[in-house]
């Protein structure tokens, strides 16, 4: 990947309905070699895919909790049968697996308190494995949706 590919990158993380010719434009390069590029990173999945992003309160969900996971076990069984459950519950738009303590970081969105509450109580405290479950309140996004950097970081 080449300093060109990540420009095309960067446009479309900004806005992914560019259509080619305004993308070609964007990045000073004709059309064809632009489409051409467009459809290898496609092809190599560094272009995941395309979608809307949709603000949250918009929809109704005003409220998000970090939810922290930390398993009883963290054999492969265990893992792989708490991600299946978690990755089942739709308010979870978010997981990720951490090293160390707590073992899972979920994002949520309700649509206020008493909705994560409820959703808290049947469903998260309910996954298989879970030992402790913590969680915090969001009050503000900061930095939230940014396009990655064109750059990799240099140590």
């Amino acid at each position: 990947m080449d300093a060109l590919d990540r420009k095309i990158l960067t446009e479309l993380q900004m806005d992914g309905r560019l259509t080619v010719t305004e993308l070609a434009a964007r990045v000073q390069l004709s059309v064809s070699p632009c489409h051409r590029r467009l459809r290898d990173l496609e092809r190599t999945g560094a272009i995941r895919g395309y979608r809307a992003v949709v603000d949250p309160a918009a929809v109704g969900l005003n409220f998000e909790a970090l939810v922290f996971v930390t398993l009883r076990w963290e054999d492969r069984d265990t893992v792989s049968t708490f991600e299946q459950a978690v990755a089942a519950v739709p308010h979870v738009i978010q997981a990720q697996r951490l090293f160390g303590d707590p073992d899972y970081i979920l994002r949520v969105a309700t649509a206020d308190l008493t909705a994560f509450q409820e959703l808290y109580d049947r469903r998260l405290a309910t996954l298989p494995g879970v030992q402790r479950l913590t969680s915090t309140l969001v009050m503000k996004h900061v930095v939230n949706d940014r396009p990655l950097p064109e750059q990799p970081a240099t140590p």
